[in-house]
């Protein structure tokens, strides 16, 4: 895939618009995707000596905004809000995001604003697995000549998940990718077994955080530890981590998770399997060789924990290229988030009576008292511990009279063709909400006395559509 002519005009008006502002406001989302969208701008913005601010902000503060600047740029964000409603004669404005429009290709063509959209649903792609919002801001720094941003293009991607769903990347991605391997910041290694902390966790405790489809292993290191010590994988007194073991000893345990998930799904997803097992893993070979930083996965996790937690500033130095200071409050922050997201998980599953509730299509649990910021990573967490045949849905109050919405489900149910994110933008929007996302992980904002009808129309909405 290349990028399309029109597409590829865009970014070159986006660049001339950058260089004639000299006031200039970045908004950008609070995830790794945005965080590295937010750090790739602030990086051309410091290069071209463009003085700026740039502000990390949740989707449900951006409709009717107020424009301040001359030039304000959203970045991860902004096509599904009404970001232009107070904009004036005089502004400029830049959007660079994936999530679907709300507004067509031609929207600002009569507007006494500048207005600029750039989102590939406009171009005819997928915003879900070819290219997230970091890699459209890659793209607007290899126009000024930047391709040694090329690696945090892929490190948004990863952290987006862009790679689910087949275990590559795909579409415009692979642009991203390819540059970031020439500009010498990337090893790709093809095929590898997919599996979390690759560098940094003994392969017994990582094989236990399985959850795509239940099975004896997950969250079970007793069943884990058995079943490597009888491959002959590992050892009781040498325990090994994925990235210590042989071609053949990945080989042997390939072919036992093959058949483990194959006794537990349902045969029209048996051709799915090798995708769930199988991917590329991505190493950052500018970082030290015992770094948390060095795994792809593992680097968008700590970025992820810096906006769940309110410091995606410390983040964004990190991206930049503070390894000091910043490293070492990035490791603080990340060591914080571990602890919320495990004292979540046993508030919800490990209680001794279950707090997910099963309807017909979906599940869900009361999040009360979990932060707003972390209700989406424990819910995909919790996958692990309930249904992977339904979406599972958790819920948080974000004050007297909002809850934050979340949404995730198995990778094998994306190969349904359900897109929830678009399901669930419907429905918030239904009940006086926001919402959207991706086909297998969203959200949205919701008025708190909306919870029930919310759960009940979006079970209703999936009927037909979940099988057991």
């Amino acid at each position: 895939m290349e990028i399309p002519q029109l597409m590829a005009e865009q970014y070159r008006e986006a660049k001339k618009m950058i260089e004639e502002s000299e006031d200039i406001k970045v908004y950008s989302h609070i995830d790794c995707d945005g965080i590295c969208s937010g750090a790739i701008l602030s990086t051309i913005l410091d290069r071209q000596n463009k003085a700026h601010e740039i502000e990390f902000v949740n989707l449900d503060v951006l409709d009717d905004i107020d424009l301040d600047h001359e030039l304000t740029i959203f970045s991860d964000l902004g096509s599904g809000q009404r970001i232009d409603t107070k904009a004036k004669d005089t502004q400029k404005i830049i959007i660079l995001d994936h999530h679907p429009p709300l507004r067509d290709l031609d929207y600002g063509n009569d507007k006494n604003y500048d207005y600029l959209e750039i989102n590939p649903l406009h171009h005819g792609i997928d915003g879900s697995y070819d290219v997230c919002g970091g890699g459209l801001c890659y793209f607007l720094a290899k126009e000024f000549g930047y391709r040694d941003l090329s690696w945090i293009g892929v490190l948004s991607a990863i952290g987006d998940m862009q790679n689910t769903k087949s275990g590559h990347f795909e579409g415009l991605n692979r642009i991203i990718q390819q540059d970031a391997i020439d500009e010498g910041y990337l090893k790709l290694d093809e095929n590898d077994i997919n599996i979390y902390g690759r560098n940094t966790r003994p392969l017994f405790v990582a094989l236990s955080y399985f959850s795509d489809v239940k099975l004896p292993i997950t969250n079970n290191t007793t069943e884990t530890m058995a079943i490597l010590e009888e491959l002959g994988i590992d050892e009781k007194h040498n325990r090994k981590k994925l990235n210590e073991l042989t071609m053949e000893e990945k080989t042997k345990l390939y072919q036992k998770l093959l058949g483990m998930i194959s006794k537990a799904v349902p045969g029209r997803y048996i051709q799915y399997i090798p995708q769930l097992i199988i991917g590329d893993a991505y190493t950052f070979i500018k970082e030290d060789a015992d770094s948390f930083l060095r795994d792809g996965s593992e680097f968008s996790t700590a970025m992820n924990a810096c906006g769940r937690n309110h410091e995606e500033k410390v983040a964004m130095e990190v991206l930049k290229g503070d390894r000091i200071e910043a490293l070492d409050e990035l490791e603080s922050i990340s060591k914080t988030h571990r602890y919320n997201l495990a004292t979540s998980i046993s508030q919800i599953a490990e209680s001794d009576e279950t707090n997910i509730i099963e309807l017909k299509n979906l599940q869900y649990f009361d999040g009360t008292g979990i932060k707003p910021e972390i209700v989406g990573t424990v819910t995909g967490m919790i996958l692990g511990y309930c249904n992977w045949k339904k979406p599972i849905i958790g819920y948080t109050q974000t004050d007297d009279y909002g809850l934050k919405i979340s949404l995730r489900c198995s990778r094998l149910l994306s190969y349904d063709g359900i897109h929830f994110g678009n399901i669930m933008r419907e429905i918030a929007a239904d009940v006086g909400g926001t919402g959207g996302g991706h086909a297998m992980a969203c959200g949205a904002y919701i008025p708190i006395d909306k919870k029930d009808e919310f759960l009940n129309l979006f079970n209703e909405k999936l009927n037909g559509k979940i099988s057991s």
